[in-house]
């Protein structure tokens, strides 16, 4: 679909996806329908440089998991921009790259959580990079959304039309929980897609405790 003078709309959903799960699947589509994307690519993080190496699962089973989570979907793609690029994966280099492959006919829509925005300005280049997207910062009912608005005081002013908020169902399911549920034998089933379980148990991950 298009924009605003004929741009392309592309979402784009980054992440740990460690694993990935229902809450990330849902967000993702609510973002696609409610503001006209004409797809959402997913980006498992390389190396995400919030996390200790030895705390994250190895890319590539990151990569396969989001790859079969989203296969069923038309409007979802994997990339791998993230994983081949070496050194930390910081948001700001992904957004740069992905503009540069898919050209100046599409504008980009960062789909992320409404927490995660009010931490933005202390992101590699986070001012810079409001300026270089969209943002949609999925929110639940009860969020208060002058929160952002606050924290990032000046950048609001310049950057509020690109800021969206969204509000999606309330799940409370987090990739966190999903591993201490692995590690300790209790059911996932209906936390995240089936195909995603199967390739946890066949894999042995989460088992132990990095």
């Amino acid at each position: 679909m298009t924009g605003p003078a004929g741009l392309r709309r592309v979402g784009v959903m980054g992440g740990t996806f460690d694993p990935i799960h229902y809450g990330h699947l849902v967000t993702a589509e609510a973002a696609r329908a409610g503001f006209g994307l004409e797809r959402v690519i997913f980006v498992p993080a390389g190396r995400p440089p919030h996390k200790e190496p030895r705390a994250v699962s190895d890319p590539e089973h990151r990569y396969l998991m989001v790859v079969l989570a989203t296969i069923t979907n038309p409007h979802f793609e994997v990339s791998r921009v993230d994983i081949e690029r070496p050194g930390l994966s910081y948001t700001v280099d992904t957004i740069r790259e992905l503009r540069a492959r898919l050209g100046g006919d599409t504008e980009l829509y960062f789909i992320t959580g409404a927490d995660a925005m009010l931490e933005i300005l202390h992101w590699k280049d986070g001012d810079t990079l409001l300026g270089m997207c969209h943002f949609i910062a999925a929110t639940r009912p009860g969020f208060v959304l002058s929160k952002v608005e606050e924290r990032l005081g000046e950048a609001w002013v310049r950057h509020r039309d690109r800021v969206h908020f969204l509000q999606v169902p309330a799940l409370a399911i987090s990739s966190t929980d999903i591993r201490a549920r692995v590690r300790e034998g209790r059911p996932i089933r209906y936390l995240l897609p089936d195909a995603v379980a199967h390739y946890i148990a066949k894999t042995g991950l989460y088992r132990e405790v990095p």
